[in-house]
């Protein structure tokens, strides 16, 4: 059925008057969106497990969409995907692209580009050339073999076949780096320096390739050779204006709008964003594709706030909606049936392994030769084959520039999908990062009589962080040395990845001066611990940890034992902030509470989870020896190796003259004893519970070790520790009387992974906070009414022994207790 386009109507007006939405140019976009962005996503989720980027799956979408799966299904096609749609779709895809490739060019790092050194320019260089050449031998034997192919002319045909074998897609090479946890590696760092360089001089060949291309077999063999030029030579004074005038202009701009003014006025983030238009239609003017003006644009806008908040306006709308269009168009022009018969699958091969062999081998050989182990340059090759979207951008040029046909352009998809593919397997097979021994700096350990990792989310974080570890650390005697460590969740958008382009020498994650809110995290910790580096007794290192939620603790865990920490710090997924009616509640989301239940698994080291309700106000201003009490500390003791770790930081409190500490033990008032028995594993049946360890323990020796622990801990402190004992049946009730008191700022109790039968006893109780123990899990709710800080504390026992879920034993005096 032939379709006269300017007859279709934007609105239909609804099936109750007879009109059939499919045939109505909106809503028909809808439905189509919709369908891209379910497959597309259900893809994503299916090839997760893989560690594949999220760029496969749009392609396999696009690909499953289009003529090669679903589409040959001629009924769904002319009714979903329809001819008369095209132009509309595309359209509305182009324009996600166009702020797409902008948003390339403001991450993309100019001056990081040229300090990268010799070493990535020419690991670069080869990855380009290398591929290039094999290109242009591949184009031969393409334009002999394929059908149609000859009659484009040499000279297009040879530069986008070029273009097409070595280029390295930056954004997904990034993201595949990020999940691979390799970006804060020497490998990752080349890397990442010799795609940004690759990227660069892809768009220089691009350029030149639609310059050259014209309008394909029907001008580009024909025309004129000054239009070529004519093309280029603007396309010089284009990218030489923005440089020259605009990046000025844009520079005053992101000074403007920089944090020292309160707000952000929204007439420069709507200018800049019709600039990107412009920019698009200059160089689509020119006889460039307008992709090229907004990347241009986007390197002209220095890194800093203003690009920061511009990312954060419009990169979700345009990664997360528009661009599966743009992928599910090119899937609707790839038809995988063209690629039929012995001869063409060859082709294919032939064309992969001209691919891979140009890109690894080139890149290993030059790698290598800059002195590089084998392995690594192995792995970097592997890395540079990414390919990706970029690719995707080249081929679909080209055929809208008729220079490839169907059946090239589907050999060159598949070879783009199977380059990505495989580099996330192969670079597990075959490189390992290597974990330095923590034994290289025991020498340094000895010197410091305490060392601590504290993990933050924010500045919130901060000052009840000052605040608990200064009151731990013994004045004028203890030397202390600190680890800080910010945590960062690396999410699906590709902005976060500008945070990790920088690193430290000693390997760890370091701040890139891009994201301000990092930045600015990292001044208010130098400024709260400037005192500490006055008084000489406080060594500080900052760090910050980018990663997924689903593997930070890997992170924190690492960074613990690669240092020596004997105890790591977590905050709680909640914060209480005082404000003068109810305290708010500050939830940074549960994403962050199964990172700490993960470090409480995983973690080779004793761990505490700080529940901050305040602690420390305004303590962080005047850090040091005081000799007033400004902080009261309750140590519960129940009996076991938690609380007995709680009593031994106790005691560290002790020694601050600034914190007064008081031990409440609980005690038995009748004589119940734990013979070890009286939990059991069970099925949680959907519900949340208490985890305890199913190791087998002697209770009358843990009982003597707890008498010990405390009967050391009175004689040592006599007279400077208040000790109180706390017996009855309600413990549940003493607990809350305690914590809804006031009187203490901070509670430390222990996890309880080998209760007392009194702790015991309330692990039937729906927990809240199953990961802070029953007694923890009290203190820590926001329905009873507790007003101290609570920290809880997990002490690390050298045999691991597995946890489960386990419940009291229905004994009648549980029952009646609880």
């Amino acid at each position: 059925m032939t379709v006269n386009i300017t007859s279709i109507k934007t609105a239909s007006d609804g099936v109750w008057q007879g009109d059939n939405p499919f045939d109505y140019a909106f809503p028909l976009l809808i439905v189509q969106t919709a369908l891209v962005l379910a497959v597309s996503r259900t893809l994503a989720f299916l090839l997760k497990p893989l560690r594949q980027p999220k760029v496969i799956a749009e392609i396999v979408g696009g690909i499953l969409l289009g003529p090669s799966a679903l589409g040959r299904n001629h009924e769904y096609m002319h009714r979903i995907f329809p001819r008369w749609s095209t132009p509309i779709l595309e359209s509305v895809a182009s324009i996600g692209l166009l702020f797409f490739l902008f948003l390339v060019g403001l991450e993309l790092d100019l001056s990081s580009i040229r300090r990268s050194g010799k070493r990535a320019f020419a690991i670069a260089a080869a990855g380009i050339s290398v591929p290039f050449i094999m290109g242009i031998g591949v184009a031969f034997i393409l334009r002999k073999t394929i059908e149609g192919a000859d009659k484009v002319g040499y000279a297009q045909y040879l530069v986008f076949m070029g273009v097409a074998l070595s280029i390295t897609a930056f954004p997904v090479l990034a993201r595949i780096l990020a999940e691979l946890k390799l970006l804060t590696t020497r490998v990752g760092e080349t890397a990442m320096a010799a795609a940004a360089f690759n990227d660069i001089v892809a768009w220089i060949l691009l350029a030149l390739a639609v310059a050259l291309a014209g309008n394909g077999d029907e001008g580009g063999a024909h025309k004129s050779p000054l239009v070529s030029v004519w093309v280029l030579l603007s396309g010089c004074a284009f990218v030489i204006f923005m440089m020259v005038a605009i990046r000025p202009v844009m520079n005053w701009v992101a000074q403007r709008c920089s944090p020292e003014h309160d707000t952000v006025d929204e007439a420069y983030i709507c200018l800049t964003l019709a600039t990107v238009m412009v920019s698009g239609f200059i160089t689509d003017l020119i006889g460039i594709h307008s992709i090229f003006g907004a990347f241009i644009f986007g390197l002209t806008i220095p890194n800093g706030d203003f690009a920061e908040k511009l990312i954060q306006r419009i990169e979700d709308f345009v990664s997360g909606l528009l661009l599966p269009l743009y992928f599910a168009s090119s899937g609707l022009k790839t038809d995988v049936t063209k690629i039929s018969g012995g001869k063409a699958w060859g082709l294919l091969a032939m064309v992969i392994t001209a691919a891979c062999g140009g890109k690894i081998l080139g890149t290993f050989v030059v790698a290598v030769l800059c002195m590089m182990p084998v392995r690594e340059s192995i792995t970097l090759g592997l890395l540079m084959n990414t390919k990706g979207l970029v690719e995707l951008i080249v081929l679909n040029i080209g055929k809208e520039k008729k220079v490839l046909n169907d059946e090239v352009f589907a050999i060159l998809v598949l070879m783009a999908l199977f380059t990505t593919f495989i580099t996330t397997p192969a670079v597990m097979a075959v490189y390992k990062p290597a974990r330095r021994s923590s034994s290289s700096s025991s020498a340094s350990r000895k010197k410091y009589d305490l060392r601590i990792l504290a993990c933050v989310h924010g500045p919130g974080n901060i000052s009840s962080l000052i605040s608990l570890i200064e009151s731990t650390r013994p004045v004028n005697k203890a030397q202390l040395k600190l680890y800080i460590m910010h945590l960062v969740e690396l999410t699906e958008r590709s902005s976060s990845i500008v945070m990790v382009q920088r690193f430290r020498k000693n390997g760890l994650p370091f701040v890139s001066r891009f994201n301000y809110r990092v930045r600015a995290f990292h001044e208010r910790v130098a400024v709260a611990f400037r005192a500490y580096g006055q008084m000489g007794q406080v060594v500080v290192r900052t760090t910050t940890a980018i990663s997924a939620l689903s593997t930070m603790h890997e992170d924190i865990c690492h960074v613990a034992k690669e240092k020596g920490v004997p105890m790591i710090i977590l905050p709680f997924h909640k914060r209480w902030i005082k404000s003068g009616g109810p305290d708010v509640i500050e939830n940074v989301g549960h994403g962050w509470r199964g990172v700490n239940q993960r470090v409480l698994s995983k973690a080779e080291c004793s761990v505490a989870i700080l529940v901050d309700r305040g602690l420390g106000g305004d303590y962080q201003q005047n850090p040091g020896p005081a000799t007033t009490i400004a902080q009261k500390t309750c140590v519960m003791f129940f009996g076991g190796p938690d609380d007995r770790e709680c009593l031994e930081l106790g005691g560290r409190m002790v020694e601050h003259p600034a914190v007064s500490v008081t031990v409440m033990r609980f005690v038995e008032e009748t004589s119940v004893q734990h013979d070890g028995s009286g939990l059991k594993p069970t099925l949680s049946k959907g519900r949340e519970k208490y985890t305890f360890s199913t190791a087998i323990i002697n209770p009358e020796k843990e009982k003597e070790m707890d008498e010990k622990a405390m009967d050391d801990f009175q004689r040592k402190w006599e007279g400077m520790v208040e000790y109180k004992e706390i017996k009855g049946t309600n413990i549940i009730e003493s607990i809350m009387a305690i914590g809804k008191s006031g009187e203490y700022d901070l509670i430390v109790v222990g996890r309880a992974r080998f209760p007392t039968a009194m702790v015991a006893r309330l692990a039937d109780r729906q927990p809240e906070h199953a990961e802070l123990g029953p007694v923890g899990d009290l203190l820590a709710s926001a329905n009873n009414g507790i007003v101290s800080s609570v920290l809880v504390v997990q002490q690390h026992e050298k045999v691991i022994s597995d946890e489960a879920l386990v419940v009291a034993a229905q004994n009648d005096e549980a029952i009646n207790e609880v």
